[in-house]
């Protein structure tokens, strides 16, 4: 079954960092754009930034330009989201989608908090 494994998330303080994985299983990760989304709690998803299948064109949203960097090293199967300079409004369940076959994770919290 094609799906994502992320990783990563945990409970930090506005102003620290955290860096999330998302793992591919059952396909090629070269293949495909990925996406990360997010959903606070009571809130509808957010998609939070994308990038190119071969690493090129990384996308953010307003939100968390300048303060997250996604990645991926397809020899590994993984795609990454460093998040720096955390903000309470960054909790919630961190996804990986693969938009093209709509591959999806179970997800990853990330709970910001002083």
């Amino acid at each position: 079954q094609a799906q994502f494994v992320e990783s990563g998330g945990g409970s930090v303080q506005p102003g620290e960092s955290l860096k999330l994985s998302c793992l591919a299983s059952g396909f090629l990760l070269k293949r495909y754009a990925i996406f990360w989304h997010r959903q606070a709690p009571g809130k509808g998803r957010e998609w939070v930034a994308g990038i190119a299948s071969n690493g090129e064109s990384p996308v953010y949203a307003d939100s968390v330009k300048g303060r997250f960097l996604i990645s991926r090293d397809n020899d590994k199967n993984t795609a990454y989201l460093q998040m720096n300079n955390l903000r309470s409004e960054d909790t919630g369940l961190y996804f990986c989608q693969a938009p093209r076959d709509n591959y999806w994770g179970q997800g990853t919290l990330v709970t910001v908090s002083s």
